[in-house]
């Protein structure tokens, strides 16, 4: 495997922050005409963590970032740049970033907010690793950070099942070996499928054809058929690209980190291109679909199990409201 530039990056540290409370489905069961047997039999997931009154995007990005940092070894004031990848912010201006920046003691790092959904923090993965390679940047935390349960209606079995709230964080530094780090990477869009999960907060958000909605605005909108057969699709897809353009077999990859949005979804990909079971990550049992956090908390449990070893690559993958999709390889 063979990456540009004359450095590689590396991962130096990772945290994740979840909201105290957890809801299960039976907790669900009195809220939703549910099941238990519903839920797992449609997504794997049995529990989600719910966001307190306190816990906010904000403080749940600042805490993850906090524990990435210590991990790393790295001071707040030696970051050149924070991305915090989320779509549920409290506040449009200033950015996340802004906000934990300033209290974390960041300085004058560069700061934004990256809006992708689902596969923001592998879009603010990638953007890290090639600011890095080309000299623009030493040291990048990458944080994706999600308070969805706030953005549902609960009255919505087909969307108030799924979500979760949590952060997760990685900080990425400049490594002398440029085969670390990533050495593969895409990031694509397709907006014409904006409408398949969307964010309405007045009249004219919502596209024609989907006025009979009964989701009351300010709530989430999803159609789970459009994305279930597109996830299924580019998931696959995205895996054995990644394996075809690094030259890499089935069995060369030590971890395939995927994003926590539907057993059944990760289960066919494992299926069709014959994966390894137990090399494939799954806690959507515990978290549900946590956005832009699932792949860093994903990251930050296999860190910290030792089950990621230097030199042997992993593949990440995931694909968000949007739609966009992304994926990376990655050698630690």
């Amino acid at each position: 495997m063979t990456a540009p530039f004359g450095r590689g990056t590396r991962i130096a540290g990772t945290g994740r922050a979840l909201p105290a409370e957890v809801v299960t489905n039976a907790d669900l069961e009195k809220i939703v005409d549910t099941s238990d047997e519903w839920i797992v039999q449609r997504t794997g997931i049995r529990a989600r963590h719910r966001a307190a009154e306190a816990d906010t995007v904000f403080s749940l990005g600042r805490d993850a970032l906090l524990k990435a940092l210590d991990r790393a070894g790295v001071r707040a004031d030696q970051l050149d740049m924070i991305i915090v990848a989320t779509v549920s912010g409290e506040m449009l201006c200033p950015s996340t970033a802004a906000r934990i920046s300033e209290a974390v003691g960041a300085g004058e790092a560069a700061v934004f907010d990256l809006a992708a959904a689902c596969s923001g923090f592998l879009y603010g993965l990638n953007l890290a690793d090639t600011m890095i390679r080309c000299g623009r940047a030493e040291r990048v935390a990458i944080i994706g950070v999600e308070v969805l349960t706030r953005l549902v209606d609960w009255n919505d079995r087909t969307v108030s099942i799924i979500f979760g709230d949590g952060a997760g964080a990685a900080v990425v530094v400049a490594d002398p070996d440029p085969r670390k780090g990533c050495v593969h990477q895409t990031m694509h869009g397709d907006g014409r499928m904006w409408r398949t999960l969307y964010h309405p907060k007045c009249d004219r958000d919502v596209p024609a054809g989907d006025e009979a909605n009964p989701i009351r605005l300010g709530h989430l909108r999803m159609h789970g058929r459009e994305i279930y057969k597109f996830a299924v699709t580019r998931f696959q897809e995205a895996i054995q690209d990644a394996l075809d353009r690094t030259g890499l077999k089935v069995g060369d990859v030590q971890q395939y980190i995927c994003h926590q949005s539907n057993q059944r979804i990760i289960e066919s990909a494992v299926e069709k291109l014959k994966l390894p079971p137990e090399r494939v990550y799954v806690n959507i049992d515990r978290y549900g679909n946590t956005s832009a956090a699932s792949i860093p908390i994903c990251l930050d449990e296999l860190y910290e199990a030792g089950r990621i070893e230097a030199g042997k690559p992993i593949i990440l993958v995931a694909f968000g409201a949007g739609v966009t999709w992304a994926s990376c390889v990655w050698n630690p």
